[in-house]
């Protein structure tokens, strides 16, 4: 499945197996934003990103790391 900016739980939860030390909170959206980029999954425009969506999927990815 390809993921898209909109599927912020799913990408929270490849991310939590790429990083698994990253503490969500202290992440950059610079670096969060390419971390997602870089998912083998992700098949989505890079400019269709913004701060509203960077910051939903680093909401979903500290709920899911507790």
């Amino acid at each position: 499945m390809s993921l898209k900016w909109t599927d912020s739980r799913e990408i929270a939860l490849d991310l939590i197996d790429a990083h698994p030390d990253v503490d969500p909170q202290t992440i950059r959206f610079t670096d969060l934003y390419n971390w997602v980029l870089a998912l083998p999954n992700f098949k989505d425009d890079p400019q269709h990103s913004g701060e509203k969506i960077l910051e939903a999927i680093q909401m979903c990815w500290l709920e899911e790391a507790d």
